[in-house]
């Protein structure tokens, strides 16, 4: 009798133990499907839209490049290089504008500008006007900025026709878009 007793002890240890793991990894499962869930619905990812690319040359061998940006993650994005053709633009010679949400210019093609872009210079079609990059441009989110480069290397009179690349880099990613070049009107 004895023994049956000690049996019957022995089988309720074990499959109160095995009750006690069960629940403590189905508890574990559940913390940590909470915990996925609430970081990747709360994590904001970075994304650009690059649009109205030109590089045009004009019949001097001027060159002149121009990208529309907008910013449609959730996220304010910081614009580190302009690169054309793999070159990177010296911030000297990126112009830019912020569009405002009424702004004409957005629904339409980026203008070629009559003279060189200017830290004064009108954009038609923008209220705002272009003004000179110091450094890392901030762009945040919603928003569109109008990029002019003057002067991009290694873009010459001889390359009107061929493709070339915009490379615009962030902090955690590098956007690319090309064009042809084209002859300035």
């Amino acid at each position: 009798m004895k023994n049956i007793l000690r049996n019957r002890r022995a089988l309720s240890t074990v499959v109160t133990t095995l009750i006690i793991i069960v629940v403590s990894v189905l508890l574990a499962g559940v913390v940590s499907y909470y915990a996925i869930n609430v970081t990747s619905t709360r994590v904001q990812e970075e994304s650009l839209q690059l649009a109205s690319q030109h590089i045009w040359v004009d019949n001097t061998g001027a060159v002149q490049g121009a990208i529309m940006i907008t910013n449609t993650g959730g996220r304010d994005v910081v614009i580190s290089k302009v690169a054309v053709r793999g070159q990177e633009s010296a911030w000297g010679s990126v112009f830019y504008l912020m569009a405002a949400k009424n702004d004409t210019g957005l629904t339409s093609d980026l203008p070629h500008l009559a003279s060189a872009p200017a830290a004064s210079g009108a954009v038609p079609g923008f209220a705002a006007t272009l003004k000179a990059t110091t450094g890392n441009l901030v762009l945040p989110s919603g928003a569109t900025i109008v990029i002019y480069v003057a002067s991009p290397d290694s873009i010459t009179i001889n390359d009107i026709g061929l493709t070339v690349g915009f490379t615009v880099f962030t902090s955690q990613a590098m956007y690319y878009k090309e064009t042809n070049v084209n002859a300035a009107a």
